[in-house]
């Protein structure tokens, strides 16, 4: 059996040790420490838009900090988009407030513009106002922001940008996470950068940061004894965990210039196979990280369907994925509210993740090529 070709995986850039040696030689070990406070100024320097950032321990845990201070507890509705992961939505159930589900719009697969602001105006006669807005960035693809912040913007409706798979993305040159009231990342493992096990909260003020590290390290004042006036979390990164991502971070732009390529490559492996049809940007306003590379099959035409090249790949020990299932479709979130348009469950039906890693190898591609020329007889 030839060696498996995985979907997304960690890409070290060669000097995480360093950061780690020095946390551990300074006994840095926990919540504290030189690598957290200088991962987040590099973080703020990235992004470059006077953005105060607060490191993590996941993507989770900051859109739920992000709830928490936009004041948003049980019986407050959410909006959010239902092509999604599940951990965009979950944090709307931590706080006791309820998802409102809106589907995607074709070109970038995000919230749709119009489904949203139709879901808004039917909560407002059914007499509630939701509070908030996540607006995902799908793939590393980033949503149509200015229709999405024009519509919140008419109802003065918080958004809570999720970037979780969009660091170094882009719309119209501004950073992605950089758009929201609050903004958020994630360094999984599977993520174009990652600390093991992490994320971070992106705010528009230095109150907000403080206030965020605050409730992630148990909302303790700032007494001798332990004193507690709110209900706190154990949120924060571990400074062993924020050296991995200094170091990361100086190969971010590499990570995505290889993700660009591999995106280019299964661009011209497709460009001939009638009804395979390959996530890209929708003009020059989008830059993407293609974090990882789509497709959608129209089996009527490729007389293949999904699962088959699901199964034909997984038999040649290379790894896809089904796009993510819906969360109206999640039995968890079976009785929630959706506004659909039919999208996002077509995309579900008809697409697959594939391998997108930006340490794959030309013999990786190699074989790739081969499998899908085998499969639709090219």
């Amino acid at each position: 059996m030839k060696t498996r070709i995985p979907l997304s995986v960690s890409h070290m850039s060669g000097n995480e040790l360093d950061y780690i040696k020095d946390a551990l030689l300074n006994n840095e070990v926990t919540t504290y420490g030189n690598n957290i406070t200088e991962f987040e100024k590099d973080l703020e320097s990235y992004l470059n838009q006077n953005k105060n950032v607060a490191c993590l321990s996941s993507g989770t845990a900051a859109i739920h900090l992000a709830l928490i201070q936009l004041g948003i507890g049980f019986g407050d509705e959410v909006i959010c988009q239902s092509f999604t992961f599940c951990a965009s939505a979950n944090p709307i159930v931590y706080v006791g407030a309820k998802p409102i589900f809106v589907d995607s719009e074709i070109e970038t697969w995000n919230i749709c513009p119009i489904a949203l602001e139709e879901a808004i105006k039917d909560r407002l006669k059914k007499g509630m106002k939701p509070k908030a807005i996540i607006m995902v960035h799908l793939y590393g693809m980033p949503s149509k922001i200015d229709k999405i912040l024009a519509v919140a913007n008419k109802y003065d409706i918080n958004v809570i940008e999720d970037a979780a798979e969009a660091l170094g993305s882009s719309y119209k040159g501004r950073k992605c996470g950089t758009f929201g009231d609050f903004s958020i990342l994630s360094f999984n493992g599977n993520k174009i950068i990652t600390t093991s096990g992490g994320g971070a909260l992106v705010c528009n003020s230095i109150k907000q940061k403080k206030q965020s590290i605050y409730f992630a390290t148990q909302a303790r004042e700032n007494e001798a004894h332990y004193e507690h006036k709110n209900i706190g979390y154990n949120y924060r990164m571990s400074n062993i965990s924020a050296g991995i991502g200094r170091a990361q971070l100086k190969a971010l732009e590499a990570h995505i210039n290889l993700r660009r390529k591999n995106n280019r490559f299964y661009n011209k492996l497709f460009a001939s196979i009638e009804g395979v049809e390959l996530f890209k940007e929708p003009n020059s306003d989008f830059y993407s990280n293609y974090w990882l590379n789509c497709i959608t099959i129209n089996s009527e035409l490729t007389k293949v369907s999904k699962e088959e090249v699901f199964n034909i790949l997984a038999s040649k020990n290379i790894e896809s994925r089904p796009l993510w299932k819906p969360l109206h479709m999640q039995p968890v979130f079976s009785t929630s509210p959706m506004y659909k348009n039919g999208m996002c469950e077509k995309l579900f039906n008809q697409g697959l993740c594939l391998p997108s890693s930006s340490n794959l190898k030309d013999n990786d591609l190699i074989r790739i090529k081969e499998a899908f020329n085998e499969i639709f007889y090219v």
